[in-house]
């Protein structure tokens, strides 16, 4: 064979893994981790502090500097918000350098502010992109019921289904009794019902404070000791973690779950169908799409932000649908750079 065909025949790329000059490429994972790392480091320094709002207006800061870096044309489809009043990274803002692939963006500084105030594990700093248009609207109802796990029992559950038999089937599909499962759930009073049908279809559960993002990616992951995450939460966090879990080969489903008369109608009058359940594929129905994250405190996914007197660690996680690569990335960083970020005692 000739070096010209040797050369037709070895670099021509899988047609599924190819991109259009158009859309988001691969090099825009690493860029996106650079996002995460400066907010999980600026929100880092008020872990612990008791001042959730001030960590948080930190991350921001950070978060939306480094995206104005970023090769894109993004969108904010998921942002602060109007709960949080945001001036910065409200929803409907654009993002990026201007030039490249036009996208959807999803961000969330700080996933489980809360967490960070107290020093407590899982919180995050996330950010999630996917082509133009692909991001459900969150914007009628905030809250939705989800049901996430891996992919094993990821064809076979069904959040119209009861709860024992959803964990008769996510069991029978990971070869293992009920009694070995456990479910992640958001410790609420809303929650107590769900709990109770959890116990007594015979498995256990693991609560946490805030940070669903970070429950939903391990309830998708094998080695978490997480088989599924139940429960309702934020419609938002859904989104986000539906990029993850497109990667991941999970599957997350939802609910919408509006806690007023007036949400109610406001998503009827969007022309939401509530009885819907929505998969994977309708909260992010693009197949090219990122998600990052950075721990800002341990947790079971990543570590936290580790300071010395002249060095910033990170960790941080991110992954690519198109390819389903996930990739760690351990980051050592000169702490005299980032001294803009440090919290002025």
């Amino acid at each position: 064979m000739s070096p010209a065909s040797m050369t037709q025949k070895y670099s021509t790329i899988s047609p599924s893994l190819a991109v259009g000059h158009d859309e988001p490429d691969r090099n825009l994972a690493l860029e996106l981790v650079r996002v995460t790392e400066a907010a999980a480091i600026a929100g880092g320094h008020w872990v612990g502090f008791g001042d959730k709002n001030t960590a948080d207006g930190a991350a921001v800061d950070a978060m939306r500097s480094f995206l104005q870096t970023v090769h894109f044309n993004g969108v904010v489809v998921i942002g602060e918000g109007e709960k949080d009043e945001a001036p910065m990274l409200f929803n409907g803002e654009r993002v990026g350098d201007g030039t490249g692939p036009e996208v959807d963006v999803a961000v969330d500084p700080i996933d489980g502010t809360r967490l960070t105030a107290l020093g407590i594990n899982n919180a995050l700093a996330v950010l999630a992109v996917a082509e133009r248009g692909s991001m459900f609207d969150p914007s009628a109802v905030f809250y939705m019921e989800k049901l996430v796990t891996g992919p094993e029992a990821a064809d076979m559950v069904d959040l119209r289904l009861p709860v024992k038999q959803n964990l008769h089937l996510i069991a029978k599909a990971k070869g293992v009794k009920v009694n070995q499962l456990n479910v992640m759930i958001l410790d609420r009073d809303r929650h107590r019902p769900l709990v109770e049908e959890i116990r007594e279809a015979g498995a256990r559960t693991k609560f946490i404070m805030d940070g669903d993002v970070a429950g939903a990616i391990a309830a998708a992951r094998s080695g978490t000791g997480v088989d599924a995450l139940m429960g309702i939460g934020g419609t938002p966090e859904g989104i986000v973690a539906a990029c993850a879990i497109k990667s991941l080969g999970g599957v997350i489903q939802g609910r919408l779950w509006p806690t007023s008369d007036e949400e109610k109608q406001k998503a009827l009058d969007a022309g939401h169908d509530l009885e819907r359940v929505l998969s994977t594929n309708d909260l992010v129905s693009s197949d090219n799409c990122y998600f990052a994250a950075t721990g800002i405190t341990d947790g079971d996914l990543l570590k936290g932000v580790r300071y010395s007197k002249d060095k910033v660690l990170t960790q941080s996680i991110v992954m690519r649908s198109k390819s389903g690569t996930i990739r760690f990335v351990d980051g050592e960083h000169q702490a005299s750079k980032w001294e803009n970020y440090a919290r002025k005692s």
